[in-house]
């Protein structure tokens, strides 16, 4: 029997949402880079631009922006990615420091095959694979981030052993189940 009071909580991350200059690039890195695959196209070349007053109040666009595509993308079995090609006033993509939605981490089993397919993909490694935080550094762990062609930062994580866990804590941390292809 469903709790009705539960049915207000959301069950989990559905998407992540990005903007970037050029979809058919974005495109490119991120089925050569993350083995992405594409669900549907929400907004293509042949529809008119989303733009004027009810869509920048509804999605708090500035004004004067418009969204020319859309496309929704599939990596492994975790939330969707949904890419945005929108023209009008931009900023640089946001980084580890930055208030907000800093990066999308991607878990993999084997990292440093991962990190050199994104590479030849198209992104930049900010370092070498690397040891995870507390908590996430069981036996063969590892972490590294990738600025994609966009700016936007990606981390590449591996715990082929799992999270351990402080005894105050309250929940498991989600973890991806192996790729079928």
């Amino acid at each position: 029997m469903t709790n009705k009071k539960n049915l207000a909580l959301p069950r989990a991350v559905q998407h992540i949402g990005v903007t970037v200059s050029d979809l058919e690039a974005a495109t490119t890195f991120l089925v050569e880079g993350l083995g992405a695959k594409i669900a549907y196209d929400g907004l293509s070349p042949d529809d008119e631009p989303r733009q004027g007053p009810e869509v920048e109040r509804q999605l708090g666009l500035p004004q004067g922006a418009a969204i020319h595509r859309q496309r929704f993308f599939v990596i492994g079995n975790g939330p969707g990615l949904e890419v945005f090609e929108i023209s009008g006033k931009q900023r640089e993509a946001a980084g580890l420091a930055d208030f907000g939605l800093n990066h999308v981490s991607f878990y993999c089993d084997d990292i440093n095959e991962s990190l050199e397919r994104l590479v030849a993909a198209g992104g930049t490694a900010l370092s070498e694979v690397h040891g995870n935080s507390r908590y996430e550094d069981s036996e063969g762990n590892g972490s590294v981030y990738v600025k994609a062609p966009w700016g936007m930062l990606i981390e590449l994580q591996t715990i082929p052993e799992g999270h351990y866990y402080p005894s105050d804590s309250e929940a498991e941390v989600w973890m991806p189940t192996p790729r079928a292809d």
